[in-house]
């Protein structure tokens, strides 16, 4: 049997080889964890080009960038162009868009309206090294024939309305899958 001061020192002496290995063990289990830290669980940050006394509705747009096999793709430059609620094509209709760790991007707008190029859409451009150029319109509106089928050139995007702080917003969704080159 162990004296009683010796018994002191052993547990001393085994208390840090053990806490060593707990904290390497929890360590290795968070960092392969597949619950991402809350900080990563936050909405990217709205890019919003509208302004108050804009015309037209108010509309947010989110989504994902991911490779084919559904990786989401961080650091992804979405460049969106669109006319405003008159119908213009304006510079503050347009901006570069990143994608954060998660793959997503979200932006508010107006809904965008009729205008002399097709139906009122968002152009949606992404070029980035690595990927295949990628060029699709966002097409906001009804623009459906008598049996439900679109034919225009673009994805309709169903927007669904919602009242924010009493106000009307127009919410989307909208993802873009990449192939590499």
């Amino acid at each position: 049997m162990f004296a009683r001061g010796s018994r002191i020192n052993l547990s001393r002496a085994a208390a840090g080889p053990l806490i060593a290995a707990l904290f390497f063990v929890t360590g290795t289990a968070s960092a392969g964890s597949d619950n991402p830290p809350s900080t990563d669980n936050k909405k990217p940050k709205l890019v919003d080009l509208w302004h108050p006394g804009d015309s037209g509705e108010r509309m947010n747009i989110r989504g994902r960038v991911t490779s084919l096999d559904g990786t989401p793709l961080a650091g992804i430059q979405v460049e969106i162009r669109q006319p405003d609620g008159d119908g213009l094509w304006t510079d503050q209709y347009s901006a570069t868009l990143t994608t954060d760790a998660q793959g997503r991007y979200q932006f508010g707008s107006v809904v965008p309206v009729s205008n002399f190029c097709g139906e009122p859409h968002v152009q949606v451009v992404v070029y980035q090294n690595g990927w295949e150029y990628f060029d699709d319109k966002i097409v906001v509106q009804d623009h459906l024939d008598a049996e439900g089928y679109y034919f225009g050139d673009g994805t309709q995007v169903f927007l669904e309305e919602s009242s924010v702080k009493g106000e009307t917003i127009k919410f989307g969704r909208y993802d873009i899958v990449l192939y590499p080159q």
